[in-house]
């Protein structure tokens, strides 16, 4: 019965169709083809299926116009599924090739949104945490590529809401500066609590944590019978927040 013989060369050629009909799919597509079929994926949604095929573009049409959208959508691809790092990394990379492409600005956007929403993922959303205690060195990272986008080009349309962020950013930094100056009081580490505080006035002035930063120095130089350090921010806590809660807790304090 020849036709056993077959059933091995057929199942290897079925084989061998079933496993490489994508890449034959890909390779009779355009750049145009490819680029619109990424684009159509992005705009439903579908990131993964954007990200691959973006992926094909870039590698099988490496210039033109159509490679260089495809990797500012690709890092836009890869903010979506909160791929942070490989974001930021497509981010760069079409910075580097492309600084004088007009809208090289998104690139730099793209990389303060990677960065300001680095950490608020799943977890998140169903344990959400006071964004001022997360690790600062996210936001930091932020605020310098914002800061950065702002600085190149001020007329960007994405530099209104980076300032905005910039602004949420700093409010954030110089709140948590004040939790761990609050963690060295309640541990009777008060010289470095008086000095978190005080890092606190000298760089994150103007923001809603400066009274309480206010109220800690008093305090802590006040327990370190550092009496002319403890007025002098008592007295700056009174004149600029006349009303604030802490200045009767400094002034009823007591020291041993």
């Amino acid at each position: 019965m020849r036709w056993l013989r077959l059933i091995p060369l057929l199942l290897v050629l079925f084989t061998y169709g079933c496993a490489t009909s994508p890449d034959d799919e890909f390779a009779k597509m355009s750049a145009q083809e490819l680029y619109d079929k990424a684009k159509d994926s992005l705009n439903s949604g579908d990131y993964e299926t954007a990200i691959s095929t973006f992926e094909q573009l870039e590698a099988r049409y490496p210039f033109g116009k159509y490679a260089q959208q495809a990797q500012l959508e690709l890092a836009y691809s890869y903010y979506k599924t909160d791929e942070p790092d490989s974001a930021i990394a497509a981010a760069d990379r079409f910075i580097k090739m492309y600084p004088q492409h007009p809208h090289v600005d998104y690139a730099y956007y793209l990389k303060g949104l990677a960065n300001f929403n680095r950490g608020g993922g799943i977890v998140e959303r169903y344990l959400p945490q006071d964004a001022s205690q997360r690790d600062p060195g996210s936001a930091l990272q932020s605020f310098q590529d914002f800061s950065e986008l702002v600085k190149r080009f001020p007329g960007s349309k994405y530099a209104k809401d980076s300032t905005q962020r910039m602004l949420y950013l700093r409010n954030n930094l110089a709140e948590h500066e004040v939790h761990v100056a609050d963690y060295y009081m309640r541990r009777g580490a008060y010289l470095a609590a008086a000095n978190r505080a005080r890092y606190v006035i000298e760089n994150y002035d103007r923001t809603p944590a400066v009274p309480e930063a206010l109220v800690i120095m008093a305090k802590a130089y006040k327990v370190l019978k550092l009496d002319d350090l403890s007025r002098d921010a008592l007295r700056v806590l009174k004149l600029n927040y006349p009303d604030h809660p802490g200045i009767a807790e400094v002034e009823k304090l007591t020291v041993k």
